[in-house]
């Protein structure tokens, strides 16, 4: 059973002989022929100027030389036979194959005569293979003997052996040996026929000499002479038709060939026609639609859009044409469904053109023409309005097509590069379109609020193309958009403009024209900067104060003269009023709630302004954002805090209010406005909060300037070389700071260690003035970070794999009948275990041996910048980059510039509000119905301190938005809690008397409504940029806002994110990651890639001894910065498949039965399972078992906290190498890992029953006692107090944990549960189930984790996406997605019977069917996140030849490819059997077939 080598019988290579002439771009360098007898007879040579040849002295030379001379010899006597040409012609191909450099006096031009003679001559087809790859080393060795080989009629004689192919091989050799010629002899080869010759029987080659036939035709090409650009025509019909073949790498050849045939004839408008008329438009575009169904290179797309591009600019036909072929449609669909921050990552205007959205956007451009003067060519642009206002259909359907998608391109954050392009494309469709048009072709698009958008950027050429579509606007439809404008706030924005400063707008203008000398700055020729060097100044097409003579233009002509600046239109209805609300909103903000009116007041008031959000008028984002509602629900939310700040004096009365205030905010966002509308309030909100953020952010991206690595010298963190820039640094001791020495040395700082911490740890040493401490006692009170994984590490180690034959120290599980256990039979070594023995070192949730980071040491210094206090959560480099707020670009400026920090003794932080947070902590009063507190809820903090939990400075305009999505991501995620809680009130004061009523299905807000699609580009766009890939180093906005509002961000962007800030630069993960993080190309496998990469360590195993493998192996290497690699003992297999496979199984081993790990393991009953009965079953995800301390068990604690401490380890180390495994956790395990406080809501998530009657049970003891609080304890009615129609006491439920009746919950266990202390009760169960109980277990598990990498990184994920990041997608599969996502070939097509049986096969298989399946393709019975479209590399079918009958045979795989090998099967119902026979009995090995 072969799961891991590859079959070479469905490999179509040529032999090595042809592998030597097979490149076009490299000779051979060594010889792989044997050695070969010399030719029959001496003979003597007439030519004697070789004969004479003196030899140099170098041996190796002197040997080649007289090789040489004797095949020279041999070839020029006559009378030779055979078998003697045969031995020469050998010989002379092995000399010429190690040939380099040959020098004149070797006279190769007399060897090509007689190797044409040889070659022309018919008969035996091993001469005249010989004599053509002899030919072929001569122009490899020699180029210029090319003109003789040219001379003496090679080229028809090779031509006409392609014509008759009388033998394929000699066929093959003759391609060869043209494409070498005609890369020097382009000319000849055209007028000899080649093209014809080299296409005329592709069809019958095999698929890499076809690649070298398209590539002579390329080679001709490129230096075609005007007068022969006819001949080269006849190649087109065969090369479109070559386009729709499945070889990849032919059709990329194709693509490249048909784009320099277009640009050879560029200058004839007559063989541009010709070529349209020949289908090229036709099948590039076809391909072009097709690629959701087979994926392009970057090559190929680039092609084909420059065939389409060039056809375009110089063929009326070709406008005709593509409009025709309804090419809106394919550019719209480049435009969705490429990726919009990949290809506008680089601001650099060269750069984006080769972007695919750009490459949509140059054809765009070409095919709706500019106003006159703005045209290069004003013949085809002529002719382009002419068909235009012929065929107005063309240019409706296109709007329809492509204004939607341009507008969400620009939308998504499209850099402005691309965003001008889109302006201008709209711009043109506007102009040329009649106002019926317009208006069909953006009914459905808020033009306005779009618009509105633009005008908030500050490049002057977005402004302008922005207002120019405005005017447009309001030119044809002025009735539609005169008070769409003014409500969207366009007038608004361009008011604004006007009120700047105008010196601020052309101060860089020193006359009439902008003159811009970095490319990158100037748009007003982004489509044609290709061909304007970097280096040369440029002026600007826009005229001194261009902004602000339109945007007074617009005011004047359209503002004012509808009357709209005097009116009450200037500012909306819905304005006014919500204004109003807001006002209303800041009075009852500062109003105690004492009073019962006033509390209805205040409800009334937040309840109207909700309605007036989601029910009233139709409100603009400009509404929303100027109208301040955001902030003012903020300052209504924090009690009047918001605006003011917090105070310690009358603290109880503020938490008080912000409790009830909340309860208040969060009862009316959980409802619906209306019984008609399906979605609640909380939703309106999010979407308007949406809308408003999209609007206001300011967040740049920033980038690199052609940054290379190099070594530099760094001074801090060490003294030595890096990598990584570095920042020139001063720091200079305040002025009025008289306790610290001055410092006066210029630093040079890595900018990836450039944290306050760090600075803070090398330079107090140096200025403090307590001499009294030695150097040792200052570094053992400062702790050090470990430099020795710091990102500073030279990236030029090549990546190297690590072998270990054994798991434990010098002894080798391969040659051991047993795996080698550890000391006294423990699962893990004593070394580990003994960190264990500790309760205290557990309950820190972490090793005893990881030294503290120095962050959390005590501040002693503190930091300044241009008089900015530095916070410590930022670096010094982000600290440069906020200091210098218009720097867009990093460059050399940075690098070169010295900054000057000021430093004093840092001072006691104020702590009113940490003290108010403890304060609340500690208070009784805080505690809710549920047993949780409300202090504990992650966004509960924001509130009480009435700030957002990050630097980003209050100024910011998006300050208030984000404060309130943190409050309302928050509510979402916590509305079961809340719902909850709130129906056990209502239980309590008796508005309902049925537990069942109880029950609640919670509608949330899907996450996805929570991501922001604007700064999730951004982000992605910051993550590509070249310095950030190299050093982790991003700018501080990034990490503010994934550290309090992560939901803004993706889930393919957090884990990119994930990677380079928990394990250093992208470049040190890329080899461990085997899955793409997505279907999209925001893959890792299309980020930038470097040559350096961490080691990969491999290891041999014991199948029988799976888990003590596993942690001998995590002992050893649970930190190692490489990737883990797995090998069977006794089995060939090895690299991804079998670690993929290892991390299964060792996940399945910590589900057995036996182990006293998890809840389902306290009784035989529950550990039936998927036909084992060894392994547990969990319906709802796997939990740890509670463990008394009280009353020892069977089962050892302290194995099972090893066992935990172990299962932390492999968790971690599977989510840094990217493996998956297969182990369902629970929802609460998932938060135990986020570090999230569980309460009683959430053990329902893995023991519904038990979770069910715990809050009827609550419940119940809490109408207790608001029964007695209102009628007193004993006027109080017994059957209110009944738990379905039966009292508590008749419950018979004593004090011990239900299931685990040896766990006592008091020390009186035998005392029974009354309704007198039902609450008691409730409590310690809670307590045991999910507090100390498990405490343990939970603080193993998080101690082995920390020992990979720390579990604070995790937490901006949540448990859905831990979910998927670690135990990947089990979804089923649609036929299209198997379809789009499966490659057949060698030997197989998507048609052939065959892969048709086999897609039926997949979709039928039940769910343990397909998890076996995916087990024996890829290793891992589940897919990572993205499905069958991030497997990578992709899974391949392919044609398994035997010498037997197909029937008999079984399917073989290579895992570490995801390589199906599958037989030829007569029947679908064969082909079931033997492919489930095959998963079945190939799993658990790793062998040839």
């Amino acid at each position: 059973m072969d799961r891991d080598q590859k079959n070479t019988d469905c490999d179509e290579e040529l032999t090595m002989d042809r592998q030597a002439c097979s490149s076009s771009e490299h000779h051979p360098s060594s010889s792989s022929a044997s050695h070969l007898p010399a030719p029959d007879g001496d003979g003597e040579s007439s030519d004697h100027e070789l004969s004479d040849y003196d030899p140099f002295d170098n041996d190796d030379e002197y040997i080649v030389i007289r090789r040489m001379h004797k095949a020279v010899l041999g070839l020029a006597a006559d009378g030779l036979g055979e078998s003697a040409q045969l031995a020469t012609l050998t010989e002379l191909c092995e000399v010429l194959s190690v040939m380099e450099d040959p020098a004149e006096d070797y006279h190769l031009e007399l060897f090509v005569q007689p190797l044409v003679k040889l070659a022309a001559k018919d008969g035996n087809p091993e001469i005249m293979i010989l004599a053509v790859r002899a030919l072929t080393y001569l122009c490899d060795v020699w180029p210029s003997t090319s003109v003789e080989i040219v001379r003496h009629g090679t080229i028809p004689v090779l031509c006409r052996k392609l014509l008759a192919i009388e033998y394929l091989d000699v066929a093959e050799q003759c391609h060869e040996a043209l494409q070498k010629l005609s890369k020097e002899q382009p000319v000849a080869c055209l007028q000899a026929g080649t093209v014809n010759a080299v296409l005329t029987y592709i069809d019958f080659l095999p698929a890499n000499v076809q690649q070298v036939a398209v590539k002579t035709v390329i080679n001709v090409c490129k230096k075609l002479p005007p007068d022969c650009s006819s001949i080269i025509m006849e190649a087109v019909p065969t090369l479109c038709i070559l386009l729709q073949y499945d070889n990849v790498k032919l059709v990329e050849i194709v693509s490249c060939c048909l784009e320099w045939i277009v640009y050879s004839v560029r200058n004839s408008p007559k063989l541009m026609d010709e070529l349209c008329k020949h289908g090229v438009l036709q099948k590039s575009l076809e391909l072009i639609a097709n690629d959701n169904h087979r994926s392009l290179s970057s090559l190929t797309f680039s092609g084909l859009m420059g065939v389409l591009t060039r056809l375009a600019s110089s063929s009326k036909l070709a406008v005709r044409t593509l409009f025709e072929l309804s090419i809106s449609r394919t550019l719209s669909d480049i435009l969705i469904g490429s990726d919009v921050s990949h290809n506008s990552a680089v601001v650099s205007t060269e750069d984006v053109q080769n972007s695919q959205v750009f490459k949509a956007l140059k054809l765009a451009n070409l095919l709706i023409p500019p106003r006159e003067g703005d045209a290069p060519n004003n013949q085809i642009t002529q002719a382009e309005e002419k068909i235009l206002m012929d065929e107005s259909n063309f240019l409706f359907q296109f709007s329809l097509a492509f204004l939607p998608a341009s507008i969400q391109v620009v939308n998504n954050g499209a850099n402005d590069c691309v965003c001008y392009a889109c302006l201008s494309i709209i711009k043109r469709i506007a102009r040329f379109s009649t106002p019926d048009m317009l208006l069909e072709s953006i009914k459905d698009i808020n033009v306005s609020s779009f618009l509105a958008g633009l005008l908030a950027r500050k490049d002057i050429h977005l402004l302008t193309s922005t207002m120019e579509i405005v005017e447009i606007l309001m030119q044809k439809l002025p009735g539609v958009f005169l008070s769409s404008f003014v409500k969207e706030g366009v007038f608004y924005a361009i008011n604004m403009l006007l009120m700047q400063d105008k010196s601020t707008a052309s101060a860089q203008h020193s006359d009439d024209k902008i003159h811009v000398t970095d490319v990158s700055r100037c748009l007003c020729n982004v489509f044609f900067s290709y061909s304007v060097r970097s280096s040369e100044a440029r002026a600007c097409m826009l005229k001194k104060d261009a902004v602000h003579n339109l945007a007074k233009h617009i005011k004047t002509s359209y503002h004012l003269a509808h009357g709209v600046a005097n009116s009450d239109m200037s500012c909306t209805k819905t304005l006014q009023h919500l204004k109003t609300l807001s006002s209303a909103l800041n009075d009852s903000a500062d109003k105690h709630l004492n009073d019962v009116g006033d509390l209805q007041i205040s409800t009334q008031l937040l309840d109207e302004v909700m309605r007036e959000l989601s029910q009233g008028e139709p409100l603009s984002t400009f509404e929303f954002v100027e109208s301040g509602i955001a902030r003012s629900l903020a300052h209504y939310l924090c009690n009047g805090k918001y605006l003011r700040g917090i105070h310690d004096i009358g603290l109880s009365d503020h938490i008080l209010a912000v409790l009830k205030k909340f309860q208040i905010f969060a009862s009316i966002c959980l409802s619906k406005p209306s019984q008609s509308c399906k979605e609640t309030i909380l939703l309106f909100l999010v979407k308007k909060l949406q809308n408003a953020l999209s609007l206001s952010d300011n967040f740049p991206v920033l980038r690199s300037q052609t940054f290379k690595p190099r070594d530099s010298s760094t001074d801090i963190p060490y003294t030595g070389l890096t990598k990584n820039p570095c920042l020139k640094v001063c720091f200079v001791r305040d002025k009025e700071e008289s306790n610290l020495m001055d410092f006066d040395k210029i630093l040079s700082v890595d900018i990836s260690s450039s944290s306050v911490d760090v600075v803070e740890a090398y330079l107090w040493p140096k200025v403090s003035t307590q001499n009294i401490l030695s150097t040792e006692a200052v570094d053992n009170h400062i702790s050090k970070p470990d430099f020795t994984a710091s990102r500073c590490q030279n990236a030029s180690e090549g990546s190297r794999i690590e072998t270990h034959n054994n798991i434990s120290y010098g002894t080798s599980v391969s040659n051991s009948s047993e795996v080698i256990r550890s000391e006294e039979g423990q699962l893990l070594p004593a070394e580990i275990s003994k960190k264990l023995s500790s309760d205290t070192d557990i309950a820190r949730g972490r090793m005893t041996m990881v030294s503290p980071s120095v962050a959390n040491t005590k501040p002693r210094l503190s930091f300044s910048l241009n008089g900015k206090q530095l916070d410590r959560s930022k670096t010094l480099y982000q600290a440069v980059l906020e200091d210098q707020k218009a720097v867009t670009v990093v460059g050399s400026k940075i690098w070169d510039q010295i900054y000057k920090f000021t430093y004093k003794i840092a001072e006691e932080e104020k702590t009113d509000k940490n003290h108010m947070l403890d304060w609340a902590s500690k208070s009784n009063f805080f505690s809710n119905k549920l047993g949780f507190s409300w202090q504990k809820l992650p966004f509960f903090p924001t509130k009480l301190q009435a700030e957002f939990p990050s630097n980003i400075d209050r100024v910011n305009s998006s300050y208030n938005f984000l404060f309130m999505w943190k409050i309302l991501e928050g509510l979402n995620r916590f509305s079961l809690e809340l719902l909850t809680d709130e129906r056990i009130g209502a239980f309590a004061e008796g508005r309902i008397d049925n537990f069942d009523d109880l029950k609640l299905i919670v509608s949330s807000v899907p996450e996805v409504e929570f991501v922001s699609s604007k700064l999730t580009d951004k982000l992605e766009q910051q993550m590509r940029d070249n310095l950030v890939l190299q050093t982790g180093c991003f700018p501080s906005w990034c990490s503010q806002l994934m550290n309090a509002c992560p939901f803004l961000f993706s889930f393919e962007a957090r884990l990119k994110y994930f990677y380079l800030t928990a394990f250093g630069s992208l470049r040190n993960q890329r080899s461990n990651m085997q899955h793409s993080g997505s279907s999209s190309s925001n893959s890792f496998s299309e980020w930038h890639s470097y040559s350096g990469s961490p080691s990969r360590k491999k290891f041999k195993v014991d199948r029988n001894s799976i888990l003590e493998c596993a942690a001998k192996m995590l002992e050893l290497h649970a930190q190692s910065k490489g990737s883990l690699e797995v090998e069977y003992d006794e089995e060939v297999g090895t690299g991804l498949g079998p670690t993929m496979e290892f991390y299964t199984l060792v996940s399945r081993e910590f589900q057995k039965a036996g182990l006293g790990m998890w809840r389902e393991d306290h009784c035989a009953s529950k550990s039936s399972t998927r036909g084992d009965s060894s392994f547990l079953f969990a319906p709802c995800g796997l939990f740890p078992r509670p463990w008394s301390r009280k009353r020892s068990d069977r089962f050892e604690f302290s194995v099972v906290k090893r066992m935990f401490l172990l299962l932390g380890m492999l968790v971690a180390r599977a989510i840094k190498d990217g493996r998956m495994l297969d182990i369902p956790f629970s929802r609460a395990f998932y938060k135990i890992m986020l570090e999230q406080e569980l309460n009683i809501c959430d053990i329902q998530s893995f023991d519904p029953e038990l979770g069910r009657i715990l809050l009827e049970f609550q419940a119940l003891a809490n109408r207790k006692k608001f029964v007695e609080s209102v009628s007193g304890e004993s006027n109080t009615d017994p059957s209110k107090l009944y738990y379905r129609n039966m009292s508590v006491e008749d419950l018979s439920l004593d004090f011990t944990l239900p299931g685990y009746t040896y766990y006592e919950l008091a020390s009186e266990s035998a005392k029974m549960v009354n309704i007198d202390n039902l609450e008691e009760y409730v409590g310690l169960v809670v307590d045991a189930t999910i507090g100390s109980g498990v405490a343990g277990q939970i603080n193993a598990f998080k101690c082995g984790f920390n020992e990979v990498f720390p579990l604070k990184y995790l937490q901006m994920f949540t448990e859905d996406d831990l979910e998927r990041l670690l135990c990947g997608e089990q979804d089923a599969w649609n036929l299209s997605e198997l379809v789009d996502h499966i490659k057949f070939d060698h030997g197989y097509t998507r048609s052939s019977p065959t892969a048709i049986n086999l897609l039926d096969i997949i979709q039928e298989f039940d769910y343990d069917q397909r998890r076996a399946f995916l087990q024996f393709v890829t290793g891992a019975p589940r897919l990572a996140h993205g499905g069958l479209a991030a497997l990578n590399p992709k899974l391949t079918v392919v044609r398994k030849h035997s010498g037997f009958d197909y029937d008999l045979g079984l399917p073989s795989v290579m895992t570490c490819a995801n390589y199906l090998k599958l037989p030829q099967y007569s029947s679908k119902e064969l082909m079931r059997e033997r492919l489930l026979y095959a998963i079945s009995e190939g799993q658990g090995s790793f062998h040839l077939s």
